[in-house]
């Protein structure tokens, strides 16, 4: 399918799209990449370059051009008190072939390996784009379960408060009980408050990012199992991203064309061969000129013309100096392209890794939690404990599960980010991400 009309077709597939289909994750990557303008924008950046690689194999190509002339000649001729006239026409149809041009050949290279730099940077936007979205989705999701969480505190904190005020009207409690339950049912208010705009923030962001409106994403599974990709040791991770990862070979084919820009600047001392072929006809007014040579006659040529450069005022080998600090500069870019991805895989491993942890650890936390909230609850309806032991269960249970969903959401992202550093993210690792979702 032709790019350019990609974004169009996908576009009208959204508009006919139901709103139910719209809430999987993987249909929503289909409907932002014919919606978000950084990608769209990367696309028509690689239908440019794709252009532009081609010009380059012009140079090898022949060159062909067609030039006309029309011309009339008066001669005055004194002694003969007489004017002479003529016209001519004439037509040229010339051909040039390059030979020997190396600059033209490294110029042709440069114009392939940047070929090769278009796909590659549409395959680094489409992996940003991949990452951007499954954010803004998992933005929305933990938004909604905070608040869905804020809202069971809020009742949970209502049935104390409410305990708490009966206890007091037949004397089993002091008013510090209510006025600790009331202080407490204020704070959640206000958390509420705070999580109902944050969710509607997020959402905006995600309805830009989309297109559409009144998005409602699908939440991961209650029994979907977080583990880290494959078998493979952080090492593992370092040596893939510095083979596949597209910053590293973007560096990779910049230097390359570095090292093409040294030959195309020391081309300039070499000598050009090129074969140049004319064919000129030339008619005169009824077929003969102002003399006798002047006739009507078709002229073919073929010449080879040799240019050997002699002295260009030092530009060459300055033009040299300029480029091998250019290579330079583009290997030390490529070292530190490495040095950062790996980096950031390390960073993208060892964060995953400790984000798994974390959700086993709050999962354990969460049933303690829940546990040391019922002893509480027992406890203070025999009268051994009080109503802020309760009041502090409840926050510390609700805490724990706000904290374990965003883990378990920190998680999904995690891997893609990490499959991102590496270079290998691809849209089959956004459809298991999105196999983990409620169906």
């Amino acid at each position: 399918m032709n790019l350019r009309f990609l974004p169009i077709t996908l576009a009208i597939s959204a508009a006919f799209a139901g709103s139910a289909q719209a809430q999987n994750l993987m249909s929503l990557f289909e409907t932002a990449r014919g919606f978000d303008a950084t990608y769209k924008a990367a696309q028509y950046q690689y239908i440019a370059n794709l252009s532009k690689g081609e010009q380059a194999r012009a140079v090898l190509l022949p060159t062909v051009g067609l030039s006309a002339n029309m011309n009339k000649t008066d001669v005055d001729l004194i002694a003969a008190a007489q004017t002479v006239s003529a016209q001519s026409r004439s037509a040229t149809l010339s051909a040039s072939q390059p030979l020997f041009r190396p600059a033209n050949t490294a110029t042709y290279q440069q114009g392939m390996r940047q070929l090769e730099l278009a796909s590659i940077q549409l395959k680094t936007a489409e992996q940003d784009l991949m990452v951007r979205l499954s954010q803004a989705y998992f933005d929305v999701l933990i938004s909604r379960e905070s608040l869905d969480f804020v809202k069971a505190q809020k009742v949970a904190v209502a049935e104390q408060l409410a305990a708490a005020k009966r206890n007091f009207e037949v004397g089993t409690s002091t008013i510090t009980d209510t006025r600790e339950a009331q202080a407490r049912y204020d704070l959640v208010l206000a958390q509420e408050i705070a999580a109902d705009n944050d969710l509607r923030i997020k959402r905006l962001a995600l309805n830009q990012l989309i297109g559409l409106n009144n998005i409602e994403p699908k939440s991961l599974a209650t029994n979907a199992k977080l583990t880290l990709p494959a078998s493979k040791t952080v090492d593992d991770w370092v040596q893939q991203s510095s083979e596949s990862n597209p910053s590293v070979i973007q560096s990779r084919v910049a230097l390359e064309i570095a090292k093409l820009e040294i030959a195309k600047a020391e081309a300039g001392h070499k000598p050009t061969l090129d074969l140049v072929a004319g064919f000129t006809p030339t008619r005169y007014k009824n077929g003969k000129g102002i003399n006798s040579s002047q006739i009507d006659a078709n002229t073919n040529s073929l010449t080879l013309a040799l240019n050997v450069p002699l002295f260009a005022g030092f530009a060459t080998q300055n033009r040299i100096k300029e480029t091998v600090a250019l290579e330079d500069k583009a290997r030390s870019d490529l070292d530190a392209a490495e040095r950062n991805v790996a980096q950031a895989t390390r960073t993208a491993f060892y964060g995953l890794q400790s984000g798994i942890g974390q959700v086993n650890a709050l999962q354990a936390a969460e049933a303690s939690s829940q546990s040391a909230l019922d002893a509480n609850k027992l406890g203070y309806q025999v009268g051994v404990r009080i109503n802020i032991d309760v009041l502090n269960s409840q926050s510390q249970l609700f805490q724990t599960k706000r904290d374990l969903a965003k883990a378990r959401y920190d998680v999904l992202l995690g891997e893609l980010k990490l499959r991102q550093a590496a270079g290998t993210l691809t849209e089959a690792d956004l459809a298991s991400i999105n196999a983990l979702l409620s169906p």
